[in-house]
C-alpha cells in the first residue's frame, strides 16, 4: 500500500532535530512520496531545497499563506516565479484566504491571493500544462469563491487542502471539479465529526490525503506521541479512519487517493 502525503510542513523548526528520522519513519509506514508545503517567502525556498535533497521522494509547493500576506511584494512575486522554474516545485501555494485567524489584514490577503492566482495562470510546467493550485480557505468561503471565479478558464487543477468546512462548501468545490485534501481533522471528535459523513460524498478521483504535519495530530491516535507533534508516518492512521467512514477497504481508499494525487501533481510512479 503506497501513500502520498500532499501537505507536510517539513521545513518547520520542530523537525530540525530529527528530519532524516522523520522521513525514514514515513517510508516505513508506506508513504512513498510527499509534497512539502511552501507557505511563506522564507519557507518556500527551503521546501524546494529539501525536495532537491530527496529526488523522487519529496516535492514542493511555493507560495505565501494568507497569514503572511503582507510579505507578498513585487520582490516576493519575483522570488515565487523563480522558484516555479524548478521541476521539483509542483504547485502554486499554499495560498488563499483565512478570516478565522485574520493574522493579516483582509485587503492584504486579497491582494496576495490575487497575485498568486495570476502566477498560477502564467506559470506552466515542463510538459506545457499549468501548475495546479494548493489552496487554503477558512471562514472566507464567499470571498474565496469570488476571487477564484475571476480566473475562470485561466487556471489548472486545484485542491482545497485541509478541508474542514461544511456541506455547501464541499459541494461548491466539487461543482468546480476541484480536489479535496483530508487531514487528521477528521479524527477530532470536538471539531471534525461532521466530516465523517461528508467524506462519503467526495468522488474517489477527487480525494487526497495529508497530515499537515507538524499540525493536526489525529486525536484518535493511540498511543499519542509525547511531544504531540504530527508527522507523515501517521498518514496511515488517517487513511484507515477515512476508509472506515467511506465504507471502503483501506487498500481501496489508499490506492484511489494515491492515483488521484499522482494525476494531480503529475508525479512519477515509484517501485
Amino acid at each position: 500500500m503506497q501513500l502520498i502525503d500532499i501537505g507536510a510542513n517539513l521545513t518547520h523548526d520542530s523537525f530540525d532535530r530529527d528530519r532524516d528520522a522523520v522521513l525514514a519513519r514515513a517510508r516505513e509506514a508506506g508513504v512513498a512520496q510527499m509534497i512539502i508545503t511552501g507557505a511563506s517567502r522564507e519557507h518556500s525556498p527551503m521546501a524546494l531545497a529539501l525536495a532537491r535533497q530527496h529526488p523522487g521522494f519529496l516535492y514542493a509547493t511555493a507560495g505565501v499563506h494568507p497569514h503572511h500576506a503582507v510579505e507578498y511584494t513585487d520582490e516576493c512575486d519575483a522570488d515565487m516565479r523563480a522558484l516555479h522554474a524548478h521541476a521539483e516545485v509542483v504547485a502554486v501555494g499554499e495560498c488563499g484566504l483565512d478570516y478565522f485567524r485574520d493574522f493579516a489584514p483582509r485587503p492584504a490577503q486579497h491582494r496576495a491571493f490575487e497575485r498568486q492566482l495570476q502566477l498560477a495562470a502564467d506559470v506552466v510546467a515542463a510538459d506545457g500544462a499549468r501548475k495546479p493550485l494548493f489552496l487554503h480557505q477558512r471562514d472566507a468561503h464567499a470571498d474565496f469563491m469570488a476571487q477564484m471565479k475571476n480566473f475562470d478558464g485561466r487556471l489548472g487543477a486545484a485542491v482545497v487542502h485541509c478541508f474542514t468546512g461544511e456541506r455547501q462548501e464541499l459541494f461548491d468545490y466539487l461543482d468546480q471539479d476541484w480536489y479535496i485534501g483530508i487531514t487528521g481533522w477528521l479524527c477530532d471528535e470536538r471539531r471534525g465529526g461532521h466530516l465523517r459523513e461528508l467524506v462519503k460524498h467526495i468522488p474517489a478521483n477527487r480525494l487526497m490525503i495529508e497530515t499537515d504535519a507538524p499540525y493536526l495530530l489525529p486525536r484518535s491516535l493511540k498511543p499519542m506521541p509525547k511531544d504531540r507533534r504530527n508527522e507523515p508516518m501517521f498518514l496511515s492512521h488517517i487513511v484507515e479512519e477515512l476508509a472506515r467512514d467511506r465504507g471502503e477497504d483501506v487498500e481501496t481508499t489508499a490506492a484511489n487517493a494515491t492515483a488521484a494525487t499522482r494525476a494531480f501533481f503529475r508525479l512519477p510512479e515509484v517501485a
